[in-house]
């Protein structure tokens, strides 16, 4: 694994922090009606994902996830005013504002998705480590879905082939507690999902999501381990999300008590407490760091804001790989 260092806990802060506030923004502006449809926010999980891009190697390694997918990609090199657009709608956006929350993706930055099919992304991303197989590029993709996808079929089906076929594939799921607002108690007879890859005699175990240096360690062991040829890992990943299912939720299944106890161990703060006990900071310094994220969220409502809807015709031009496609509306 890479060493941990300071910059890694600067890095590991600022990033963390600039994911939070920029969420903070799209939530702001949603009640606006600024941003459409779904709204589904990473609070609370960002040290899964600090974690994980601390472990990968950018330059090969992918990842997808589902509809909880706005920070992911801004962590994989995404620019995040292009994410926020593609939120507003704008056609500089992502997928040119037609993708929305959703739906964010980036083949340049190996992000895949953004998928709104519960658990329609497992199968997807076995399926990108057998193209990674199959051509020997050396790359692991990184297979991220929710506990309530823990529950799919597909899941199975997945597991099965990934196993026989030693795809380089780390599947990880982020159990925050909730599918939707279904406690993971109520949905099956055990609560120790990471267990499932027993059947299938994958490796697997569970992980404190909420340290970034425990996420780090084991998707680093699960990465080298699917690298070495030798099939993929299943994690389970412990962690809790701050704000509801997404931005609809009343949030009725959760008492304010409970969210509290776990603000107590949130990993942005945790982290931030690193750097002032180890003098890896200032709170001069660090105070410097929260103006530069609370400028780069301006930044991207800014040209969110001022960016322009995509033009009608962009639908079909985006869709239809043949540029004389006899069956399009506006030629009939």
């Amino acid at each position: 694994m890479k060493r941990i260092t300071k910059a890694t806990y600067l890095k590991w802060y600022e990033d963390m922090l600039f994911w939070r506030k920029f969420e903070d923004k799209l939530a702001a502006v949603y009640i606006q009606q600024k941003v459409r449809g779904f709204l589904h926010l990473y609070n609370g999980q960002e040290a899964v994902l600090a974690g994980s891009l601390h472990a990968m190697d950018l330059s090969k390694d992918k990842m997808i996830t589902a509809y909880r997918n706005h920070v992911q990609p801004i962590g994989m090199g995404v620019d995040p005013k292009r994410v926020m657009a593609e939120l507003y709608g704008k056609a500089t956006g992502t997928s040119n504002g037609l993708g929305g929350s959703m739906h964010i993706f980036s083949k340049e930055h190996g992000f895949y998705g953004g998928h709104g099919i519960v658990g329609g992304q497992i199968p997807l991303g076995a399926g990108i480590a057998f193209a990674d197989k199959y051509f020997n590029k050396g790359g692991v993709t990184l297979t991220f879905f929710g506990d309530g996808a823990a529950r799919q079929g597909s899941l199975h089906e997945t597991f099965n082939m990934a196993m026989l076929w030693k795809l380089p594939v780390v599947f990880i799921v982020e159990n925050n507690g909730y599918a939707m607002g279904t406690s993971v108690e109520r949905t099956a007879n055990h609560i120790d999902i990471w267990k499932l890859g027993l059947g299938y005699e994958m490796p697997c175990r569970p992980v404190n999501g909420m340290d970034p240096v425990e996420v780090a360690k084991e998707v680093s062991k699960a990465i080298e381990y699917a690298r070495e040829g030798n099939g993929p890992t299943f994690l389970e990943i412990k962690t809790y999300r701050y704000r509801g299912h997404s931005m609809s939720d009343a949030q009725h299944y959760r008492t304010k008590d409970e969210v509290e106890e776990y603000r107590k161990i949130d990993p942005i703060t945790t982290v931030k407490n690193i750097l002032l006990e180890k003098k890896y900071a200032t709170e001069d310094e660090i105070a410097v760091i929260d103006k530069r994220v609370k400028d780069l969220v301006k930044e991207c409502e800014k040209f969110a804001e001022e960016s322009s809807y995509p033009e009608k015709n962009i639908m079909y031009d985006v869709v239809y790989e043949q540029e004389d496609y006899p069956f399009l509306p506006h030629k009939l």
